[in-house]
């Protein structure tokens, strides 16, 4: 079997690694370098640096509605072409180039959470399983007929960072097991139900400001949602400024307060209780702008957070 890959970030390592051991990868497709860093240095896409260390032909298109594209793709012969986190909605004439057309390799379990940051979103919303969904790709945003779910549990105290880790696992597995059932049309595709389908859109950095007003599992599940990217932050007032406050990491607990939501109720021996608009939220890890990430033993043993201050929102 001949395979293109499209993909981009390390999500889709594994993906990769995996179609290498059952079908002959004759090019790799991913986002072009981007500045990256305070030197805005380029970097390099974790999918290209893999392939080209397996020595697989790698293009980097700035645009994928062109000619030259989809000519690329067509003069490859593939088989079929394996999606995963590419980054770009592919039009018709390069979906059509493969012989078996493209299948996507996407993180959720279709039709819930189509688009661009479904593992984000399906922890803020406080799933308690997701998947790796096998689909046949169309024109759509995550809108073709799906060939298999394969589901992954998402613990409680679980980050957007470590699901996607277990998420780019099983879908190494979902390759091994189905994309060659699918290419030799012993797998059958069902529809999605256009009337369950919700989306989950790209993220921006303003997205991690932690909603304090909201209940406390809310606020828990925002922070890990939020984790590694944009990261949860609030804001903090010291010295008559505010200063931005990272909040790293959260744990659920029980209490109530009347508090004002977001305010410091306990700072003592090294634990550290916020108040939300229903409930209480623990604060294991934090980060004071211009400073190191703390724990909330040294966070109270510095005195950088203190009982009575208030955690809010941006001026």
């Amino acid at each position: 079997m001949r395979a293109l890959f499209f993909g981009t970030p390390e999500i889709a390592v594994p993906a990769l690694e995996a179609l290498t051991q059952i079908a002959t990868v004759v090019g790799v497709v991913c986002q072009p370098d981007k500045p990256a860093g305070r030197g805005l240095e380029l970097k390099v896409p974790a999918v290209k640096a893999r392939a080209l260390a397996l020595g697989l032909e790698v293009v980097q298109p700035t645009k994928v509605r062109t000619p030259e594209l989809a000519d690329w793709v067509r003069a490859r012969e593939a088989d079929v072409a394996i999606v995963m986190a590419y980054g770009r909605i592919l039009p018709k004439a390069v979906l059509d180039g493969p012989r078996r057309g493209m299948l996507n390799l996407h993180a959720s379990l279709l039709p819930k959470y189509r688009g661009a940051a479904p593992i984000a979103w399906a922890i803020v919303e406080g799933e308690t399983k997701t998947g790796v969904a096998l689909m046949q790709m169309d024109e759509g945003m995550d809108t073709g007929p799906v060939f298999t779910m394969h589901e992954v549990d998402i613990g409680p105290n679980m980050t957007a960072g470590e699901l996607s880790a277990e998420l780019a696992r099983c879908a190494a597995t979902v390759v091994h097991q189905d994309v060659q059932r699918a290419v030799l049309g012993t797998l059958v595709t069902s529809p999605q139900d256009t009337e369950r389908a919700t989306m989950a859109r790209m993220l921006s950095k303003e997205d991690g400001l932690v909603p304090w007003s909201k209940g406390a599992a809310q606020v828990h599940n925002h922070v890990r949602g939020m984790t590694p990217w944009p990261g949860a932050f609030s804001t903090l007032e010291i010295g008559g400024g505010r200063k931005l406050f990272k909040v790293l990491e959260t744990r659920r607990c029980e209490g109530r307060s009347d508090a004002t939501p977001g305010s410091v109720i306990l700072a003592h021996r090294g634990r550290i209780e916020i108040a939300c608009g229903d409930g209480v939220i623990e604060l294991v890890r934090g980060q004071l702008e211009g400073k190191k990430a703390l724990g909330a033993n040294d966070l109270v043993g510095g005195r950088a957070l203190m009982q009575g201050q208030v955690l809010g929102c941006l001026p």
